[in-house]
């Protein structure tokens, strides 16, 4: 399961994603607003501003990222959605849309936070809900040009987005199990004098091969750049004896996978597997914590418990843990809620989270396992199966 194997016979053996997840439908999409006006008005605003990125996408479908042109959608009760974004774009915004809107255009000579404030006008607007991510400066304007009271969004977003819906999980599921393939494969092309970036080329080729964009990120460690959580500069070659890290993942349809592995590549000291027993144990521990309506916090205080009784740590004290537990995933490869110390969520069913209690022995080595997992009315499900051991990366 480790090495024997070739970069050109693995990539012959992938191919496209045969059970692929549908994308999310227009009607859920509609929900997700209609969800979005009801917290808004409960949060004491009069509208939702949603930016460029991970939210707009959500609601829309729009897969544009933020840049320094405004790109953002009014939600307002009674109306349809307005859309404000650059005249030239209007074409590429209707053909990725998924949603009904009215479109608001601006030149590039002129002032897109105007065409904000008009519609505030039109809605009677005094108190906006703006995304959390919109850029400071275009928050100000808004502010300065029309006097509304200005509100952070982030508890209407937080709410909307952190709990997903079956499609959403389909999705997710896609990603992490295509995810977990390349894993596979990438621990048969190891061999002594390999280098961490013919490993990072393959991986996203990989990725390619079943149909993603190719790797959302790629981190490959090897020896003792393992210690470091997202590793160190350089392309070092690997060696028989070292500890093998890889952290990678891919989108489908917007939604991310993340998974790490951590094995031995040739025989490793009894105090790297004990290390590693540690991690495995720990990360067990934060799985079974998981209980619906138990604070977010619980889950990253078990996988500590571990750590601490086998005298790692304690808190973030090397060698142990230097990180949270785990973060939520979805549209955005970290999102809300996060298991970790003082996020005091509760655990509701949809929610998803890494689940990642890295051990850290500093300047020598680190163990990382990753896997995701969703709660349900019960307690956890993992999407893909935890490592089995050190020797065997897969089960």
């Amino acid at each position: 399961m480790i090495g024997g194997s070739t970069i050109e016979a693995e990539i012959a053996r992938l191919s496209a994603w045969a059970d692929r997840a549908a994308p999310i439908t227009a009607g859920e999409r509609q929900s997700r607003m209609d969800r979005a006006l009801v917290l808004t008005e409960q949060l004491g605003a009069d509208a939702l501003l949603v930016d460029a990125g991970a939210s707009l996408r959500y609601f829309t479908g729009l897969p544009w990222g933020q840049t320094e042109r405004l790109v953002s959608m009014l939600l307002a009760p009674g109306r349809r959605p307005i859309m404000i974004c650059p005249h030239f774009e209007i074409g590429t915004l209707e053909a990725d849309l998924a949603v009904p809107v009215e479109i608001r255009s601006w030149q590039e000579d002129e002032d897109p936070v105007a065409l904000v404030l008009d519609a505030l006008r039109e809605i009677g607007a005094r108190t906006l809900a703006i995304d959390p991510e919109l850029p400071f400066h275009f928050a100000e304007r808004i502010r300065a040009g029309e006097g509304v009271r200005l509100i952070d969004a982030m508890p209407v977003v937080k709410q909307c987005r952190m709990v997903k819906s079956a499609a959403e999980l389909a999705l997710m599921q896609q990603a992490k199990s295509m995810t977990l393939s390349v894993h596979e494969a990438a621990a048969r092309i190891l061999r002594p004098g390999i280098r961490q970036s013919e490993v990072v080329h393959f991986i996203d080729t990989a990725h390619r091969r079943l149909g993603a964009s190719g790797s959302s990120f790629c981190i490959v460690q090897f020896g003792e750049a393992t210690a470091f959580p997202h590793g160190l500069p350089g392309d070092r070659a690997l060696e028989e004896g070292q500890l093998v890290l890889i952290d990678t993942g891919c989108t489908i349809e917007g939604y991310h996978s993340d998974i790490t592995r951590t094995y031995a590549f040739g025989d490793v000291s009894q105090e790297v597997r004990d290390i590693w027993d540690i991690e495995k144990e720990a990360q067990a521990a934060a799985f079974d914590a998981v209980r619906p309506g138990d604070p977010c916090e619980s889950v990253d205080a078990a996988a500590r418990a571990v750590l601490q009784k086998a005298g790692l740590g304690p808190d973030y004290a090397l060698p142990g843990l230097p990180h949270r537990t785990g973060h939520g995933i979805g549209l955005s490869i970290h999102e809300p809620a996060y298991l970790v110390r003082g996020d005091r969520t509760p655990l509701q069913p949809g929610m998803c989270f890494s689940n990642e209690p890295m051990i850290v022995v500093p300047g020598r080595f680190g163990v990382r396992l990753e896997d995701h997992m969703f709660v349900t009315e019960t307690g956890a499900q993992w999407f893909t199966q935890p490592q089995v051991a050190i020797d065997r990366p897969f089960a």
